[in-house]
């Protein structure tokens, strides 16, 4: 062994020490902090290790160096986060392109960012490096890093690439399984998922989750039982989310098994998505309970379903249907039927629906069609539908049951097959008593003219014998009508009918009309015979028979039954007593006439006869030459009487009196004031004639003349003219002449403006205008007799003039004429045509207190017939509703309820289930609005309005469903109705918006 010297190694000491000392001098303080800053990077000291490192780039004298404190520095901004970190390590890259740290400060910041959870950031850096140039260790890093930061950025077919490169990695493998497995399960790929999910399933860190997961999975396959087990199992360890999520897998498990009593309590407790469930949802928890039969929870659950438009929603619909039937609610069944059979996702359940839907608008009544057309739309959709024989029994019932006899008539005159004759026979029938009612008289007639031909049931031929009299009556045609009323009574059948008890009444009338009293009389007297039961109609009998035993001058048996009327103190007690005071003048005892008719002067004070007890009173004093008395009774009846037609009759005869008592200047006193006061009357013509007499014999023909002169309705030298022309056309009226009767009076007129028959010959012209139906001419003629003082002719023209201002719709012209005609009448039909006619057009001019002063004078008449009554509560109801008075309302509709028919029934009925919705009695509005879709659903005005008030009173009782369905429906079906479709919509709106904040929530 070769030997070193000591002095050789201690030479070489010196020389290296030298050697060493030298470089020192050149890097060895800058090596010291540059290792001191890498010492301080790697304990996590970005901030101070920057420094240093930035500060010993400044002195760096080697590239590599620089580089290192470049790379170094960039990294520490990153680490950082200082705002121009990337700028920092682009700046790296770029000064050092051939630095060897170019890559790993790619990927070690990459890797930071990751390590952070920055996964976009994250990714910037993994694009930006080289994986050629990394070890196998850091391509299996890179490889699950860079792929899971695709997965968390939804980029599963990016992520896959990356994921399946290292998931044979001992290191990353099992993760890369289970991302590979969860990205197959969203991707409902389930054969991958499980094969993934169960090479891991081993490993305790994925077994909570991966419970869940294939718990999901086969329920998505169908192995619900599976699910079942998986999703307990999974339940404890999962979250209050996932426990939601597993409570509706395995609910929805149960509920596929049809095990729905333990599908209840996991539907229920699922919280939904985001906190709200969905139409299926809340149609399988309703379906649950309703295979329960729990079906007031079924019809909670389905009534959530809210706009629903498919298959599910269509089977929640058909099962409310079923559950509502079993509940007894049949109008929520029928709407929910209703909804079903309009959709065709299930053709067995659409029919079924419509089945349903059909036998219950047959049975309740429906508003928004007619029940005849609900039937024949199912018997043309489903010919061979097994219950088809029921449903055509069905619907020719309902023709009648439904009583929506106009549409019914459209829809026979269509089908006139011979099994629909008996109905076709009752429904116009039917129809013609609703136009009766309705006042359309001429379309009445047709119709029970239409059942009558049918002849299929002799019960409803012989009652549209009846009432086609009736309306013959009505229209005038009292001949006809007489014939009809015998013919009914001859039928076989007539007998059977509720109108038979009245056919005498019915007859008598009808002669009375044609003015054959004797036979008016002889029916009236069976009538009183045979039926005692209505006393209204037995003293109107009474009272007409002894009119016509006095018009046909048999006094004594028109006594006795006047006396019958008197005794009843009925309406027409006044009247009656009247009558039997005046029958004892008839009879020569004038005594007992002036007795008794100052005894009715006391009795009556307010009798509309008073004048005309008056006026006979005073004729009977000058016929007993009581003439004192006389005078002071017309006296009297001027006093209290001055518009009286007796008025000026009773003034003449004053002046009659004082002329044949020679009296002769308070004569004609009396003679001048009727003249000046009631020119162109007859009693003023007869005046002038008389007071010619009494000048003449006094020799004052001067006088005479003088004062004629300034009486513009006597031409002396032209009266025998003037006479033979008014004569000539009256003799053609008398004939009925009309046409040579118009064209005489109007000649009249024209050449005697002012002459002795003026106020006749206006009247008469008028009269012949009229009944040719030239309404229109016959005005200026009316207006003139109205326009002269008080004549016999004032209240028929007033009556006329009324009649054709009301028909031409002049109700401004109408009015003032009414308004005369009230005061002045002495005809009592006359006053009530007037007070009723007023309160409509007050009610029309929105002059809502003068319409009910008018309605309260119309109820107060005791003859006023119902019709005119129920026009004037309707009139009182309609105004306090304007007004707000909606408790004046309340009774005045209540009142019309109980005498009302047809439309105003209709409109009375449909405030009862108005205001039984104010009061929060929605059952019982719902109750008033059936009945008003079964009894009235040919007013479709009410019946539309009827279902907004359903709508709100099931909305009242928290049916959202029923509430929202209605008024859609609504909206669909009355757009002839544009306030109803306006009303629906506001209150669907205001549904719809606070529905919104809890529908589709979970409401426990």
């Amino acid at each position: 062994m070769r030997k070193i010297s000591w002095g050789y190694f201690f030479f070489f000491f010196i020389i290296t020490a030298t050697i060493s000392a030298q470089k020192s001098t050149i890097y060895t303080h800058d090596s010291k902090d540059f290792n001191k800053a890498v010492s301080l990077f790697k304990d996590a000291q970005y901030a101070s290790a920057q420094i240093i490192f930035n500060k010993v780039k400044e002195t760096a004298t080697t590239e590599e160096l620089k580089s290192d404190c470049a790379y170094y520095a960039a990294n520490c901004a990153i680490r950082t986060n200082q705002s121009n970190a990337d700028e920092l390590m682009e700046r790296f890259v770029s000064d050092y392109p051939t630095s060897v740290k170019q890559n790993q400060a790619y990927i070690e910041v990459a890797h930071y960012h990751f390590n952070q959870g920055n996964y976009p950031q994250a990714l910037q850096w993994f694009d930006k490096v080289d994986e050629s140039s990394l070890s196998r260790n850091d391509q299996n890093k890179f490889n699950f890093q860079k792929g899971y930061s695709f997965f968390n950025a939804k980029k599963k077919k990016e992520a896959a690439v990356y994921l399946n490169k290292v998931v044979n990695s001992a290191e990353y493998g099992s993760q890369a399984k289970y991302y590979l497995g969860f990205m197959a399960y969203e991707g409902d790929d389930y054969k991958r998922a499980t094969k993934y999910f169960d090479e891991v399933s081993g490993e305790e860190k994925y077994k909570e989750k991966l419970s869940y997961y294939q718990a999901d999975m086969n329920f998505k396959l169908g192995n619900f039982q599976k699910a079942i087990d998986l999703g307990e199992k999974a339940m404890a360890k999962s979250t209050v989310l996932e426990k939601s999520e597993l409570n509706k897998i395995i609910g929805e498990s149960y509920f596929n098994l049809n095990k729905y009593d333990k599908a209840i309590p996991y539907l229920v407790a699922y919280k939904g998505k985001k906190g709200r469930w969905n139409n299926t949802d809340f149609y399988q928890l309703g379906y649950a309970y309703y295979k329960q039969k729990d079906y007031e929870n079924a019809i909670s659950q389905f009534n959530k379903i809210i706009g629903g438009k498919d298959f599910v929603a269509q089977n929640a619909y058909y099962h409310l249907g079923e559950s509502y039937l079993n509940t007894d609610k049949k109008q929520q069944a029928l709407n929910a039927f209703k909804n079903a059979s309009e959709m065709e996702f299930d053709a067995a359940i659409q029919e079924d629906a419509s089945l349903n839907y059909a036998k219950l608008s047959y049975e309740l009544g429906n508003s928004y069609q007619s029940v005849p057309a609900v039937l024949q739309a199912f018997l043309k959709k489903y010919p061979d539908n097994a219950n088809r024989s029921e449903i055509e029994r069905l619907l020719i019932d309902s023709y009648i049951s439904s009583k929506n006899y106009k549409e019914a008539f459209a829809l026979l005159e269509k089908n006139k097959t011979p099994e629909n004759k008996l109905a076709y026979q009752k429904v116009t029938f039917y129809r013609g008593l609703e136009l009766y009612t309705d006042g359309n008289y001429p379309e009445a007639l047709k119709m029970f003219t239409k059942s009558i031909n049918e002849q299929k049931d002799a019960v409803f031929t012989a009652r549209a014998t009846f009432w086609k009299g009736e309306t013959e009556y009505v229209l005038n045609d009292f001949k006809d009508a007489l014939l009809s009323f015998k013919q009914f009574a001859g039928l076989a059948q007539g007998s059977t009918t509720p109108e038979y008890k009245n056919h005498n009444y019915n007859i008598a009338y009808a002669y009375f009309k044609l003015k054959e009293y004797d036979q008016a009389g002889n029916y009236f007297q069976s009538q009183i015979e045979k039926v005692k039961d209505n006393k209204a109609r037995l003293n109107d009998s009474y009272l007409r028979l002894a009119d016509c035993r006095f018009v046909t001058s048999k006094y004594g048996p028109a006594m006795d039954a006047y006396t019958k009327v008197i005794e009843s103190k009925s309406v027409d007690a006044d009247y009656a007593y009247f009558q039997k005071a005046i029958s004892y003048g008839f009879i020569s005892k004038n005594d007992k006439k002036i007795d008794e008719l100052n005894a009715f002067l006391q009795l009556y004070p307010k009798s509309a006869y008073r004048d005309d007890a008056l006026f006979e009173l005073g004729n009977t004093y000058v016929a007993e030459n009581k003439n004192d008395l006389a005078i002071k009774t017309y006296d009297r009846l001027n006093l209290e009487f001055k518009k009286s037609s007796f008025t000026s009759k009773s003034i003449l005869r004053q002046g009659l009196i004082y002329y044949n008592s020679d009296k002769d200047d308070q004569a004609l006193l009396k003679f001048k004031k009727v003249a000046a006061d009631f020119p162109r009357t007859p009693e003023a013509l007869e005046a002038v004639a008389t007071a010619r007499l009494i000048y003449v014999d006094n020799g004052r023909v001067d006088e005479y003349a003088n004062w004629v002169r300034t009486l513009d309705f006597v031409a002396v030298t032209d009266a025998e003219l003037d006479n033979d022309t008014y004569e000539a056309a009256e003799k053609q009226f008398q004939q009925n002449n009309t046409k040579q009767a118009i064209a005489g009076f109007s000649g009249y007129i024209s050449s005697f403006p002012r002459g002795i028959h003026a106020l006749h010959a206006n009247f008469y012209l008028a009269q012949s205008y009229f009944s040719e139906g030239s309404e229109s001419k016959s005005i200026p003629n009316y207006e003139y007799v109205v326009a002269q003082p008080r004549s016999e002719f004032t209240e028929q023209s007033l009556s006329r003039l009324a009649q054709i201002f009301l028909k031409n719709k002049d109700y401004n012209k109408a009015i003032p004429v009414l308004s005369r005609l009230e005061d002045e009448a002495d005809i009592s039909q006359n006053k009530t045509f007037a007070q009723s006619n007023l309160m409509k057009l007050y009610y029309d001019k929105k002059d809502y207190p003068n319409s009910v002063i008018y309605a309260e004078k119309v109820l107060m008449n005791p003859k006023t017939d119902d019709n005119v009554k129920s026009d004037a509560q309707i009139i009182i109801a309609r105004a306090a509703m304007q007004t707000g008075d909606e408790n004046k309302a309340r009774v005045a509709y209540a009142k019309v309820m109980t005498i009302a028919k047809g439309e105003l029934a209709a409109e009375a009925l449909y405030y009862d289930a108005y205001f039984k919705n104010k009061d929060e009695k929605f059952e019982a509005s719902n109750t008033a609005v059936q009945k008003l879709a079964k009894n009235y659903s040919s007013y479709k005005y009410f019946g539309a309005k009827g279902l907004i008030l359903m709508a709100k009173n099931f909305y009242g009782l928290k049916d959202s469903y029923q509430a929202t369905y209605i008024l859609e429906n609504v909206i669909q079906n009355f757009t002839d109705f544009p306030d109803v479709i306006s009303e629906a919509q506001t209150e669907l709106d205001a549904i719809k918006s606070e529905e919104s904040k809890t529908n589709s929530s979970i409401t426990k």
